[in-house]
């Protein structure tokens, strides 16, 4: 909850117009902040930011008409809306200059507060920085190139055994979309994991300075959105950034596995705690073994403590994510029994799901993106199956000078594993083409797009066959997921 007094004595060089206000004004309080008109609740504030393609001030009506108690609204686009209701306008800068106009004692809940600024997205972010600093909870930052959401589900679940946790939802973790989770932080709340992305440098520290982490984690440094920042050294100094920004007493939290984390102990002030599969680091795994998916079961060694652990997360890599989450808690003094109970937890929700597909295949549908990284860990899944493993690649994004290689190296990879191979798009054919150099045994097919390969696996699958889907967020993969999906009381006569 924020008030349009808190709106107002958080805007830089405008603060003091918040004096201007009357009393019952001044409490017009807002239940949180939205961006997008369809996600508005009852009481919320909307903010109208101007994107690409769209530009908020567009949206207004809709955002009124879902229960918007507010907007937050570019000056020069104030005129000309028609809201379906009646409305008053709140100009911090207009009131500075006449010393306070005539306000209102006394406003309707029915009536809409527009609030007029230079730049609505800097006035979320400054409006989010000042309740951040109203609140006393252990805020845990996560930024890494590939495993972040994962990361960031799976912690919060180990919290929640101790704390009453918050966290990001979705993929929440640009510019526009942390302060909106900044915003929905209770007084109930004592932390709070925070998943922060980046598409250059800079843009981490902004985030840092918004949400104020005394922990963080980093998972890796890889190639993501190379198409920007081109070397794989400007990702990790982007992705340090997160470590810079943690006080002294705060930890960094960083994967002993990947030199370019490792190295970014020297960056910060804060204490260091590393995790990964080498005996150096302070928490680390052995004796790894994946059960495809029915889980992961490792020895996890902490100090003179050996715990052996049988998890649902599904893969190998996910042993990375699972030591990331329980350095966490043991930062935070949880026991090892409540690290277990998080880490055993159903509502640990990652973005690979299964689920039965017709014909009676089972369908892997990891389609929210994709990296050369995270494509070999799928692959590495789909090799601890027993069955006809079939693989469906979309292209992948924002590879930059490493595009055809990141590429090449997954239909390296997947020569290894699959039975048939199916890829969709112009950079997808690198990994057809490079399977078949790299001597696939199995079927390679380029499809013309993704209808084509639903109408290709439709009449071919069957009981035990794996079929994996994964490609770039550009490619919407999960279109060709939603047509080959079947209900759970539809498979079952597959098993009959």
């Amino acid at each position: 909850m924020i008030t349009l007094e808190d709106i107002l004595l958080s805007l830089d060089g405008l603060s003091r117009a918040a004096a201007y206000l009357p009393p019952a004004l001044a409490h017009t309080t807002f239940r949180g902040a939205a961006i997008d008109s369809r996600e508005i609740r009852a009481g919320d504030l909307f903010v109208a930011l101007r994107g690409e393609r769209h530009d908020g001030h567009a949206f207004l009506a809709a955002a009124v008409g879902q229960g918007a108690r507010g907007a937050l609204v570019r000056r020069e686009r104030v005129e000309g809306h028609s809201l379906g209701q009646p409305s008053i306008l709140i100009d911090p800068q207009a009131l500075l200059a006449s010393d306070g106009e005539a306000l209102p004692e006394q406003i309707d809940d029915q009536v809409v507060v527009l609030i007029a600024v230079d730049d609505p997205l800097v006035a979320l972010q400054q409006i989010a920085r000042a309740y951040r600093r109203r609140h006393n909870l252990t805020v845990v930052g996560i930024t890494g190139s590939v495993g972040k959401t994962s990361t960031k589900e799976v912690t919060a679940v180990v919290l929640q055994q101790r704390f009453n946790t918050h966290k990001s939802p979705r993929s929440f973790n640009t510019e526009s979309t942390v302060p909106l989770t900044i915003l929905d932080i209770q007084p109930e709340h004592e932390a709070a994991v925070i998943e922060m992305g980046t598409y250059g440098p800079g843009e981490i520290a902004l985030l840092a300075s918004i949400a104020l982490p005394q922990i963080g984690i980093v998972t890796n440094v890889g190639p993501s959105h190379l198409e920007r920042m081109k070397t794989l050294e400007t990702v990790a100094q982007a992705k340090g950034e997160l470590v810079e920004a943690l006080p002294s007493d705060g930890w960094a939290i960083l994967n002993y596995d990947d030199e370019r984390v490792r190295a970014m102990a020297s960056r910060t002030q804060a204490q260091v705690f590393t995790y990964g599969l080498n005996p150096a680091a302070d928490l680390w795994a052995d004796e790894i073994e994946g059960r495809g998916l029915d889980g992961i079961a490792f020895r996890a060694h902490y100090r003179d403590e050996t715990v052996h652990l049988q998890l649902p997360l599904i893969g190998r890599h996910s042993v990375h994510t699972a030591l990331a989450a329980a350095a966490t808690g043991l930062i935070l003094g949880l026991s090892w029994e409540d690290l277990i109970a998080g880490l055993k937890s159903s509502n640990t929700q990652l973005r690979l799901l299964v689920s039965p597909a017709v014909g009676g295949a089972t369908i892997i549908d990891d389609t929210y993106n994709a990296s050369p990284v995270s494509c070999l860990a799928a692959l590495n899944l789909l090799a601890e199956l027993d069955g006809r493993r079939v693989a469906v690649f979309g292209d992948m994004m924002e590879l930059g000078p490493l595009e055809e290689e990141g590429h090449r190296m997954v239909g390296r990879r997947a020569a290894d594993v699959v039975d048939l191979l199916i890829t969709v798009g112009e950079r997808a054919r690198w990994i057809a083409e490079e399977a078949q150099l790299a001597g696939i045994k199995g079927e390679v097919i380029t499809a013309s797009g993704k209808q084509a390969v639903v109408d290709l696996l439709k009449p071919m699958l069957q009981p035990g066959d794996y079929v994996l889907v994964k490609g770039g967020r550009a490619m919407a993969m999960e279109e060709i997921v939603a047509q080959l999906q079947v209900p759970r009381e539809e498979a079952r006569r597959w098993e009959l």
